[in-house]
């Protein structure tokens, strides 16, 4: 009986991160906003993260942008299943008008293909625990969330 409690616990935290299925996987750009403004969200690697981890991340129609001076609200933040936030990723290598090392909070960015990486260490610098870690980029209000295992 506990283990179903946990496993239902498990389900509503996921549900609330997850707006769609498709949106979640991020198997399709999801479009809105009335500009063409593409999103997709990447499976982090390595994972299991052992160490730290990287995400891959596009924003706006990066083939053809064509308003490449719009600038896009993102926000990328690291979750436990209890849906407290663990840490913001920071923004890897410098591209357009982001500089590299700036935590993925609220930075506005122009349409591309961005990198984020994580050291696997709460926002207090302490090693996070071994299990499932959720990851949800947010641009503009759309989300996309998918999930992580870290092994330590």
């Amino acid at each position: 009986m506990k283990h179903l409690w946990r496993a239902l616990l498990v389900v509503l935290v996921l549900g609330a991160f997850m707006p769609s299925r498709s949106a979640a996987q991020g198997t399709s750009p999801q479009t809105g906003g009335g500009q063409g403004a593409g999103l997709q969200l990447g499976q982090n690697f390595p994972n299991p993260v052992n160490q730290d981890t990287r995400i891959r991340f596009v924003v706006g129609d990066a083939q053809g942008c064509v308003d490449s001076g719009r600038q896009y609200r993102v926000s990328l933040r690291v979750y436990n299943l209890l849906a407290q936030q663990v840490a913001v990723p920071v923004l890897q290598g410098g591209v357009g008008n982001a500089a590299g090392g700036e935590p993925l909070d609220a930075l506005a960015l122009t349409c591309g293909e961005y990198m984020v990486y994580w050291n696997g260490k709460y926002s207090t610098g302490d090693d996070v625990a071994s299990g499932i870690y959720l990851y949800r980029l947010e641009v503009d209000g759309k989300v996309l969330v998918k999930k992580m295992i870290v092994r330590k």
